[in-house]
This record gives C-alpha cells, sequence and structure tokens, in this order.
C-alpha cells in the first residue's frame, strides 16, 4: 500500500499536467483508428525522417521489441497452459528467429509519421539542427535533462502531496473531524 501511496503523487501530477495541455488542443477534425497508416510522404521526406531517427538513435527504443514480444507471449501462453511449459521455453527461440528484425517495421512507422507531421523542408532543417553543435548537445543532454525533470517532478510532487494532506486535515479537524 504505501508503495501505491508513494506513486500516487508522481501519477497525479502527469494526470494533472497532462489534462490542461490535452483541453488547449484543439479536437481533432476526424477520430483516427488507433493504427491507421500515416498519409503517404515524399520519398525525400521519409528520407530525411529516418535520417532524424537516426541521429536521435531512436532505433534504441525498440531494438528489443521482437525478443520482448516473443518472452511476453510466451510467459501468458505458460500461464494458461502449464502442461506445455517445456514446450513453450523450446519454441519461443525458434519464434524470435523467425521473426528477427520485424522490429524494423516500427522505424519505418516512425518516419512515415515524422513525414507527415512536418514537411519535407521542416525535416531536412531539423537534420541540418540535430548535426550542428547545438542539436548534438540537445541530443546529448535531453535525456539527462529529462530524466533529472522527471526526478524534481517526483519530488516535487511527493512533498507536495504532504503539503495537501496536511491542509485536508486541517479542514477536517475544523469540522471536528481527525484524519
Amino acid at each position: 500500500m504505501k508503495s501505491v501511496l508513494k506513486l500516487l503523487p508522481a501519477v497525479t501530477l502527469a494526470v494533472g499536467l497532462a489534462l490542461p495541455a490535452m483541453a488547449q488542443q484543439p479536437a481533432p477534425a476526424q477520430p483516427k483508428a488507433p493504427a491507421a497508416a500515416p498519409p503517404k510522404s515524399s520519398p525525400a521526406a521519409i528520407a530525411a525522417a529516418k535520417e532524424i531517427l537516426q541521429i536521435k538513435n531512436a532505433t534504441a527504443m525498440y531494438q528489443g521489441a521482437v525478443p520482448g514480444l516473443v518472452e511476453k507471449t510466451k510467459i501468458a501462453l505458460t500461464q494458461q497452459n502449464l502442461n506445455y511449459q517445456k514446450d513453450l521455453n523450446e519454441v519461443a527461440p525458434i519464434i524470435a528467429q523467425q521473426l528477427q528484425g520485424r522490429q524494423n517495421e516500427i522505424g519505418e512507422g516512425m518516419a512515415q509519421i515524422y513525414a507527415s507531421e512536418f514537411t519535407e523542408q521542416e525535416l531536412k532543417d531539423l537534420v541540418t539542427f540535430y548535426r550542428s553543435p547545438l542539436g548534438k548537445k540537445l541530443i546529448d543532454a535531453e535525456p539527462r535533462a529529462i530524466g533529472l525533470s522527471m526526478a524534481f517532478m517526483n519530488s516535487w510532487a511527493q512533498n507536495f502531496s504532504e503539503t495537501v494532506m496536511g491542509a485536508f486535515r486541517a479542514e477536517m479537524r475544523k469540522r471536528g473531524k481527525e484524519i
């Protein structure tokens, strides 16, 4: 229970920060299907998008997707079919080998999405930026800055949740109720 209470401030903060941002965004003209393919873009735009993803080392995000999904599926199937545990353990590496490389579909999809969200010129400008000293510094420093920012937000949320709890207790005391 304590671990859930420790996560609550961070989750509350994340939701609290996300909702106003979502509310400020205009509603999309038409709802999109979650797995819908983005509109086709020019080959040059897709090439620039792929270059951006390569510069940002985006493959690190999904390089273990195939073995991870194979393992997750094996675990689910093992839980449902305990008698087949030995067979499922033997079959999993075979399936992982058969499907090796399919994670590259993620990179292709990401490039299509980038190419549909930015113009060809914007993508080329981004490539130029990411190759500049400042762009390289951003790529190097951003993960650390994001990690430190998340740690700060979690710490702030934990401290602030104690302030909120104190305010609730004070107001409830005024009503003659201890919590």
